[in-house]
């Protein structure tokens, strides 16, 4: 038998946006602006932490039910279906076979004959409350073909829910119900989390409604879905299709992780079970609350780990903690920081690490556009060096983003790149085109209504030349009096027209 990774397939405002840049150094993008200099206040989702350990002497008595903490935490987690996107028929399949008259005349069908409408496809998985307002966690496997999502709250109240952003690298989700005061559960610190120590998992289990089963945590740091971060607390309570999103709660009642999936011969539950540590879902969703999307720092380097004997062989003690760089990505953050092959790194930001994996979560933990101070290790002395990272994505948020309630520039809701090679190919531009290629406009913006669309070429902003992404962020940080912005822009029809961005709020 094979073992398997199950994510169960049964689980499954527009706020004003960012203006965003977009650099790809990883895809061989040039990198440009970032957001060193970024001051906006962004909006966060208002959560309750409660950071102090587990008391795990038991100054309290042995407990022998849970009865009081499920209660606290029954009314935060709820039930979250799905109707999936039903795919169009294609070219090849029995519907469209049977679209040709020969051959509904082979098989007896009268002329008249049309298939039988496929019935929208429905899924259940689980959601957690973070927020009185309205915020729900839950897996991004559990949302992401979701054509219509309904939020069942335990005490039978259902809601039409909104998502306000997905991250598959970490399959997380954010969604959102019109709703207030409601009970929120409070997150645990779970870099305070020990082998051992007792968990609840709560969700909607089968489809059945609220179920709630009991373990321990069985270890921590898994990594094995292949996901690019990573970092599972893996628990013998009982993780069932249909709780993917779920909580995991430790015996205070307090959030220590969403649960995710199982490890399973059979496809049922067999005593493996991992869910996302409290404080990476937390670190997520505020980023996807914020900007709709994740955004990681990014260094540009391949690593090794530093195995005792490579230690030795590099003159160094056997015991060294720290990556070694195999490899220095061609004009990324740390090709230009002057990283090289060969060079050991053992600190960032005075954080020291033993594994890549720990190594890529303090990365992805900087801001794109942040510097970061790296320790090396080269040809056995330590120095230190400075990196301005980029974003893994290439993407780089600057003023603000979903929930910014300040005036924050110019151009709202717009997200813009430099106009590389690649660019130039995918978009039809030709090569005398100078400056910030649009990749991104949210609906319902005043850039939208103004008629601007992905594919566009800002040319001007005001009157001012644009050449590249950064001059757009750069011409758009601050406001204009009238709130007005002219654009003079290169369309995808190869006709240069001018626009007016009318961000008043009088339009």
């Amino acid at each position: 038998m094979n073992t398997s990774y199950s994510r169960h397939p049964q689980c499954g405002r527009a706020l004003r946006a960012s203006v965003v840049l977009l650099a790809a150094a990883a895809l061989g993008w040039t990198a440009a602006a970032a957001i060193a200099n970024d001051k906006t206040a962004e909006k966060k989702v208002v959560v309750q932490v409660d950071s102090k350990p587990l008391d795990r002497e038991g100054r309290g008595g042995m407990r022998v039910s849970f009865s009081s903490t499920v209660k606290r935490v029954a009314p935060a987690v709820v039930q979250v279906s799905v109707t999936a996107e039903v795919p169009e028929s294609s070219p090849g399949n029995l519907s469209s076979f049977l679209q040709d008259p020969r051959f509904r005349r082979y098989f007896g069908l009268p002329e008249n004959f049309k298939m039988p409408r496929q019935e929208p496809q429905r899924e259940a998985g689980s959601g957690v409350i973070v927020s009185s307002d309205g915020y729900i966690l839950t897996n991004n496997h559990v949302v992401q073909n979701a054509a219509e999502i309904e939020v069942i709250l335990d005490d039978g109240r259902e809601m039409k829910a909104t998502v306000v952003g997905t991250d598959s690298e970490s399959d997380l989700a954010v969604i959102k119900v019109e709703a207030e005061d409601l009970l929120a559960l409070t997150f645990a610190d779970s870099d305070h989390i020990e082998v051992g120590d007792t968990v609840l998992a709560v969700g909607n289990a089968f489809g059945l409604g609220q179920t709630v089963t009991s373990g321990m945590i069985s270890a921590l740091g898994r990594a094995t879905m292949g996901l690019a971060y990573e970092d599972f607390i893996q628990t013998d309570a009982a993780i069932n299709p249909g709780n993917s999103g779920g909580a995991l709660v430790d015996t205070e009642g307090r959030l220590v992780g969403i649960n995710t999936a199982i490890l399973s011969r059979s496809g049922g539950f067999q005593g493996i079970g991992f869910a996302i540590p409290s404080n990476l879902a937390r670190s997520v969703m505020q980023q996807l609350a914020t900007h709709g999307k994740v955004f990681r720092g990014y260094l540009g380097v391949t690593m090794d780990p530093l195995t005792p004997a490579l230690s030795e062989q590099l003159g160094l003690e056997r015991d060294q903690q720290g990556v070694i760089i195999g490899e220095v990505v061609e004009d990324s953050p740390a090709a230009e920081a002057g990283l090289k092959p060969y060079d050991i790194i053992t600190r960032i930001n005075g954080r020291e690490f033993a594994s890549i994996r720990e190594l890529r979560f303090a990365v992805a933990d900087i801001r794109p556009g942040e510097k970061a101070e790296i320790t090396i290790i080269r040809d056995e002395e330590e120095m230190t060096v400075d990196a301005t990272l980029a974003s893994r994505d290439g993407e780089v948020a600057l003023n603000g983003g979903p929930g910014a309630t300040e005036d924050e520039g110019t151009l709202n809701g717009v997200a813009v790149a430099d106009l590389t090679p690649q660019a130039r190919r995918q978009f039809g531009i030709q090569s005398r085109i100078d400056g910030a290629l649009v990749v991104q406009v949210e609906r319902n913006s005043a850039a939208a209504d103004a008629g601007l669309r992905e594919g566009d070429v800002i040319l001007e902003i005001n009157q001012v030349r644009v050449r590249s992404a950064e001059d757009a962020v750069a011409l758009t940080e601050e406001s204009t009096a009238s709130m007005k912005t002219l654009l003079r822009v290169y369309n995808m029809r190869r006709v240069v027209r001018y626009m007016i961005v009318d961000e008043s709020g009088e339009r």
